[in-house]
């Protein structure tokens, strides 16, 4: 057992004072508040629970930053930056993998994500050979996660096709492909990769209606019932453009009306949805998985996130290509693309309410809903899941820690985080940082030079 004591504590119903937690093995065991402290409580100014990334690919963290040169007719896209990608897989490891996909998620411990949503896809040999083990590079995943104690919902990739009515797929995307029956073979495989880890949750992720066929996605998703389902949709005009070319209709709308989408979905970026489309997906209770900084690297757009609440949208954040991890730059920066879209302020929240709070709760909740797992906070029964803030923060209460964390404060004022129980950031810094870090230069080193 362990035990805590905050002078500030966001809980299920808000902001609390003088807050005493204690704790049994991975689970919160009492919340009591207000309270004194009593003689061997670690005590902390505020407390928060940890949020869900609840969209990552952890490979792509190796090319962070490493894309941002123009090409020769200056019109660079998604579409152009997936080449660079692409050249990148073709070099990776199982050992690479692991190497990174831990540097990845030791960032994302450091900056308030206690789980992550690996959308995973890059299954075979350089080749396109299986691995002798389906689920290799997925190993490789849950030993990255098994060394920095993060949250692991594993959600391996359907990916069958290049493009919509089941294109044959791009030498550059062997890596990638599998058909239903070697799919299921994989799904097996990742839960026996996964079996060790605390509270991993496992998924299945058709990777967009451009990669699967809509009867190949109706067998992905019935595959496992009661799991997660997460897919790429609407991310980029082009695909937009060619989804209307190929069946007349755009890529939500089709998504929506050839499966039963309800609460189990994550929908990712959904960044060009029109207004039918958003009262359908939040109709289905569908979680929109929302990648600010990715998309804005990318170009992608902005989705109308404003319109979105308004109807009772539920949403989460996610951390996607990896070219910057931090959670709080994703709800600013979620915040801040709307204020320049609307020329307004204060748009992601109701009617005199802190922006920050409301950000930061809706996407709790939407992160944990779209992972599999409970989003209860810091309450009995729940998990042991914890970020404590300093950097001045203390020195205000209520909102107002909220809003100066996401809008003026961000990661640098996160000083400690505990996940299932463990302590796993100390002082800003993993307790593993400098060993997986060391590994990651080598292993960046070889990957880039090559």
């Amino acid at each position: 057992m362990a035990s805590f004591w905050f002078d500030h504590a966001w809980l299920p119903d808000g902001w609390a004072r003088q807050v005493r937690v204690e704790t049994a093995g991975q689970t919160i065991l009492s919340v009591e508040h207000p309270v004194a402290p009593m003689p061997g409580d670690a005590r902390h100014a505020i407390a928060l629970p940890g949020l869900a990334n609840l969209h990552s690919h952890a490979f792509q963290h190796a090319m962070a930053g490493l894309a941002e040169r123009a090409g020769g007719d200056g019109n660079d896209s998604f579409w152009t930056w997936r080449h660079r990608m692409y050249d990148l897989v073709g070099r990776l490891t199982p050992d690479h993998l692991q190497a990174i996909a831990a540097m990845a998620q030791i960032e994302m411990l450091e900056a308030g994500f206690t789980r992550v949503g690996e959308f995973h896809y890059l299954h075979h040999q350089s080749d396109g050979t299986p691995y002798d083990a389906p689920a290799e590079m997925a190993a490789a995943l849950a030993a990255a996660a098994s060394e920095t104690g993060i949250g692991l919902t594993l959600l391996p990739v359907f990916y069958a096709h290049a493009g919509f009515g089941g294109t044959p797929p791009e030498p550059a995307q062997r890596r990638f492909i599998t058909d239903l029956d070697g799919y299921a073979r994989l799904l097996d495989d990742s839960r026996q990769a996964i079996a060790g880890l605390d509270g991993a949750v496992i998924g299945v992720a058709p990777h967009s209606l451009r990669a699967v066929t809509l009867p190949e996605l109706a067998a992905v998703a019935n595959m496992l019932p009661d799991a997660p389902v997460h897919i790429h949709v609407a991310e980029q005009t082009g695909e937009v453009a060619d989804c209307l070319a190929w069946s007349g209709q755009r890529p939500i709308q089709l998504l929506l009306g050839s499966l039963p989408v309800d609460a189990r979905w994550c929908l990712v970026h959904a960044t060009h949805a029109e207004p039918s489309e958003l009262q359908a997906m939040a109709h289905s209770g569908a979680v929109v998985g929302l990648c600010p900084i990715t998309e804005a690297n990318l170009g992608d757009g902005l989705f109308p996130a404003a319109e979105w609440r308004t109807l009772g949208g539920r949403w989460g954040i996610g951390s996607d290509s990896n070219i910057r991890i931090d959670a709080s730059e994703e709800l600013r920066l979620l915040e801040y693309g709307q204020r320049l879209r609307r020329q307004r302020r204060n748009l992601l929240c109701a009617d005199g309410r802190s922006t920050g709070t409301t950000l930061f709760g809706e996407a709790l909740a939407g992160g944990a809903q779209a992972l599999g797992v409970a989003g209860t906070g810091l309450a009995a029964g729940a998990p042991a899941d914890f970020i404590t803030l300093g950097a001045d923060l203390e020195h205000v209460a209520g909102d107002a820690i909220m809003d100066r964390w996401i809008f003026a404060r961000g990661a640098a004022a996160i000083d400690g985080v505990w996940r299932a129980g463990r302590q796993l950031v100390s002082g800003g810094r993993h307790v593993a940082r400098d060993r997986l870090a060391a590994r990651h230069a080598a292993c960046l080193q070889s990957l880039l030079a090559g």
